[in-house]
């Protein structure tokens, strides 16, 4: 085999390797035969949040009727063995965000997990479950009513191929997508150490707000929840209604738009992001600036005039809003 500079010979075997394609097409039959829907990275299906992660996948795989870029995003996450208080407080807070048409993201898994997905469904929500293996499974088996029940208002979603098991190494792989794709990381119960407190890091790297459910110093499930409050990580929330202050969330149908000058001169930048703020109702700063060709310095720049000028209202997170 011929040398070629700079290239190891391991890489130039593995590229000589035809196995790979044999593979793929495998998947592909896959995808067709099990009604498998892609997602790109460079595609308008593609969770857009997740675009602004260092880390990102560059494809993701899902089953049901999803739609990853609705307005308001909320993950909930917490530990497997979950109480009756963690189990209620879920259920409420899911009920208490049902006018706001909030997509539920989570990894479901038992306990809190399988609580926000079923809450979701009770309160006609939609509700996406990131899992750490192939569609061609799931995991718990015992999950697999509920999986099915989520595809008809949203689904599963998985960044690996067809026959990847759940190995252990895969569930922060898992985690970082259930953080990066939201606005916002709840959690619910959990120990010192665990999946939900890894989420919970990942959101807070990802400059996404984190919240948490106190509980009683003695209670084991929630000296996680204790921890990242106490550290700042995460604000510390008792109720949906705190969760849609914090966020600036507002139910559909209320009209708290505010009246405005009718004549306003405004700069051919400051129309542009003006009209992406009210074409998506409420935008993070980050989402702007990769949707219009503008430095972060006039985007920032632009908003701030915007603000003053009583045309947009900055929000926490980020975000922004007519």
């Amino acid at each position: 085999m011929k040398k070629v500079p700079e290239i190891g010979l391991h890489a130039i075997k593995a590229l000589a390797n035809t196995s790979v394609f044999e593979r793929a097409e495998k998947e592909l039959k896959f995808i067709e035969e099990n009604n498998i829907q892609v997602h790109y990275y460079e595609n308008d299906n593609f969770p857009r949040r997740l675009l602004h992660c260092p880390d990102h996948p560059i494809i993701l795989y899902s089953r049901g009727q999803i739609n990853a870029n609705p307005p308001k995003v909320l993950s909930i996450v917490g530990t497997r063995r979950a109480t009756p208080y963690g189990k209620d407080i879920t259920q409420k807070i899911v009920a208490g965000l049902k006018d706001l048409d909030v997509l539920i993201c989570s990894g479901l898994a038992f306990g809190i997990d399988a609580e926000a997905h079923q809450a979701s469904i009770k309160n006609k929500l939609q509700t996406i479950g990131t899992v750490a293996h192939g569609l061609n499974m799931i995991y718990p088996r015992e999950h697999y009513g509920l999986a099915k029940q989520m595809e008809e208002n949203g689904g599963i979603l998985s960044e690996f191929i067809s026959g990847t098991i759940a190995n252990k190494e895969n569930f922060p792989k898992r985690n970082r997508i259930v953080a990066g794709m939201s606005d916002a990381t709840l959690v619910v119960e959990s120990k010192r150490r665990g999946g939900a407190l890894i989420t919970a890091y990942q959101a807070s790297g990802y400059n996404r707000d984190v919240f948490a459910i106190p509980g009683k110093v003695t209670d084991v499930h929630s000296e996680g929840c204790n921890l990242i409050i106490q550290r700042n990580v995460a604000t510390m929330i008792q109720s949906a209604e705190d969760i849609i202050n914090a966020m600036g969330w507002e139910a559909e149908g209320k009209d708290s738009t505010p009246q405005m000058e009718l004549f306003i001169d405004l700069s051919e930048n400051e129309s542009l992001i003006r009209n992406l703020v009210s074409e998506h109702q409420s935008i993070r700063r980050d989402e702007l600036s990769a949707l219009v060709k503008l430095s972060s310095g006039e985007v920032a720049s632009t908003l701030l005039s915007l603000e003053l000028k009583g045309v947009l209202k900055s929000l926490p997170g980020g975000v922004y809003t007519i």
